[in-house]
Order: structure tokens, then C-alpha cells, then sequence
């Protein structure tokens, strides 16, 4: 066919699926109007993964998943926000990885409120004064975010979802590579890329600032400057990438936690994460570790952490394959409680896909 032709045919498409997206949200409407109605939460994790792996299944055509994947989050998130408003806390400022990891989540369609310390996600949470909060995890290169996990060790919030976000450091400024004369970054930014810097700025000083953000607003009001930041700060500040994927590993992927107050029903492909306290004797751990070997329950991640009220107990953090609701997990926990002192579940929630 000829160009024009075959620019026609994609008009009509077009035309269709803005069509088939407006017929799409009228029932979402509807849906809201009934959850509404019924008490019931509007964003649902369980949901959203049984529809995005039925997409996955009907998409047979050239788009990669990941294209597809993208553009659902999009329009469910201007489903969610049509059925009722939705509010979004995070680890601040704006434009920083907390928050394009947030928004790779929820889209662009909601609301979202920078917070100043993990800790403000999670109280906003329980007073309600937000809808979700998302809070960072566990990193493939630094490990465990022991703040993160202390705050659940006291905290009445649940986890509803999960994420998994690869941060590319972006090199960004307004100044030709060859005038750069100063860098600034937030310090784990700059520690992923010290083989960069150390190739091509080896003289150029690196200054530490509190947020990558911050680096960004930086390298926008000062002639000679640059930053190492996210693809949402460049936007932002209006800033030229000048190298991208600057970062030492590629494969750096940061886990995120989504909190709220709900409890996702099963979907048959679950992580539950728990958190139990066992005294300081010989042996305690292993005892408590049994309980899932025992039940073939397979754990992906396990972490310590002092008790802050007993200087001779320890908190362990479990994630662990399933759903607290399947019976396997059931009895492992049940034999956990006889064993610990104390058991917590922080929450059931689909795997992240």
C-alpha cells in the first residue's frame, strides 16, 4: 500500500480505540458507582494482575508485553481515578526514583504527595490522610532497607502490592560535556557510578546533595554543572541527557512495597511477608525456620533486625511463596506462633509481573 493509504488505516484505528476507551471507561464508571455503594476498594491488586496476565495471553501480535503493559497502566490509571480519587505518598522531593517508581505503578492519572522521610508515607497511611503510600524495599546492590523494616515491625499498615523498578542514572546538564565543571548526585547515585565517573570526569569534582532532584535543579541554575538523576528529573527541569545508563550495574533493581489497608484476596501466584520475634537462645531460628521447609514453603527473602525494646531478641523478616489464606501457609504459621514470641503478617499480595 502507499504511505497515505496506510496512514489512513492507522487514523481509523486510532479513531476506534478512543472510541472502544470511552465505551471502556462508561462501565468503569459503573464499576465505581457499585464499589462505592458496596464499601468496596478501588484499586484492586488482585485485579490488576489477573487482567494484565489475561492481555498477556490474547496479545499475539508484534507488541512486546512490556509496550502493552505500559499502556493498560495508563488507562487503568484514569480508571482508578474516574471511580474516585486516589493519593499516592512517597519518599521525596518530586521527580526523584521514589516517585517514577510510584508512577510506574499508578500511572499519571492520580494524585501524588512527596513525602520528607519514609516514615510520614507511613503515618499519612494510617490516618488515612492518603489513599496508598509506596515505600522502597530491598535493593538488588545495597540489600535490605532496614528503616523500611523497622517501621513495619510497629506499624498497623499492610501490604497490598509489590513492584520491582530498575533506576537508570541519567547524566544530565545544559553545558556542553566538555565545560562540565562540577556534579552533583545524591551519594547512592553516585556510588552506583563510580567506573563512569572515574572514565570520564576523573577531575571534575562530585558534590553530595540530598536527592537526586535537588542535583537536577542544580545543574539547571548553575552554568557548568551537571547531574546524575532520573529521566523524570531531566524532564522536569528541562535538562539534556547528555549519557544514559551510566550506572555501574544495569541489572540495579530496587523493590517497592505498596501499603495501605487492605488484604488482597488469592490469585494462586502470591508472596505473604511476615515478621517474627525469637528469643536469644541456641537453636531459636532454626526451630522457626523448620516450620516452612516442613510445609515446602519456599522463602525469598529473610532479614534480621535487633528488637529496639529487648537488646536479646531479634526480628526476622520472612517473605514467603503464597497466600497466608492457603493452607500450607496457614499451618506454617500456626507452628511459627508455637515457636516465636511474636508473629506479624504484614500482608499477602500478588507477585509482581
Amino acid at each position: 500500500m502507499e504511505l497515505n493509504e496506510l496512514r489512513k488505516n492507522i487514523d481509523q484505528i486510532d479513531s476506534d480505540i478512543v472510541r472502544l476507551l470511552n465505551q471502556r471507561y462508561e462501565y468503569v464508571q459503573g464499576v465505581g458507582k457499585w464499589k462505592q455503594s458496596n464499601a468496596h476498594e478501588i484499586y484492586v491488586p488482585e485485579r490488576e494482575k489477573s487482567l494484565l496476565e489475561r492481555l498477556y495471553s490474547l496479545n499475539k501480535g508484534l507488541l512486546p508485553n512490556e509496550t502493552l503493559k505500559a499502556v493498560y497502566r495508563e488507562i487503568m490509571s484514569g480508571a482508578i481515578a474516574l471511580e474516585h480519587p486516589v493519593t499516592i505518598a512517597f519518599l521525596g522531593p518530586a521527580n526523584t526514583f521514589s516517585n517514577q517508581a510510584a508512577v510506574s505503578k499508578f500511572g499519571h492519572s492520580v494524585k501524588y504527595v512527596p513525602k520528607n522521610s519514609i516514615a510520614e508515607v507511613f503515618e499519612d497511611v494510617e490516618k488515612d490522610k492518603v489513599s496508598y503510600g509506596v515505600v522502597p524495599v530491598e535493593n538488588s546492590t545495597e540489600g535490605a532497607v532496614t528503616y523500611t523494616l523497622d517501621l513495619f515491625a510497629k506499624s498497623d499498615c499492610k501490604i497490598c502490592a509489590e513492584l520491582n523498578f530498575t533506576a537508570h542514572q541519567q547524566f544530565m546538564s545544559n553545558s556542553p560535556k566538555d565545560q562540565i565543571k562540577v556534579i552533583y548526585s545524591h551519594p547512592q547515585a553516585i556510588g552506583q557510578c563510580r567506573s563512569y565517573l572515574h572514565s570520564h570526569y576523573p577531575t571534575v569534582p562530585v558534590v553530595e546533595v540530598r536527592s537526586t532532584a535537588e542535583a537536577a535543579l542544580r545543574a539547571q541554575t548553575e552554568d557548568g554543572a551537571a547531574a546524575i538523576a532520573s529521566q523524570m528529573a531531566a524532564n522536569h527541569y528541562g535538562l539534556e541527557i547528555l549519557d544514559s545508563k551510566i550506572e555501574d550495574k544495569t541489572d540495579n533493581v530496587t523493590r517497592f512495597l505498596v501499603i495501605g489497608k487492605q488484604e488482597p484476596k488469592q490469585t494462586g501466584g502470591d508472596k505473604t511477608s511476615l515478621v517474627f520475634t525469637v528469643s536469644d537462645k541456641v537453636g531459636a531460628l532454626y526451630e522457626s525456620l523448620g516450620h516452612f521447609e516442613k510445609d515446602k514453603i519456599s522463602l525469598t527473602m529473610i532479614e534480621s533486625r535487633p528488637s529496639k525494646s529487648n537488646n536479646k531478641e531479634y526480628h526476622f523478616f520472612v517473605d514467603c511463596a503464597g497466600h497466608q489464606k492457603d493452607p500450607q501457609i496457614q499451618d506454617a504459621i500456626a507452628s511459627l506462633k508455637k515457636s516465636s514470641s511474636k508473629v506479624k503478617i504484614l500482608g499477602s499480595y500478588p507477585v509482581s509481573i
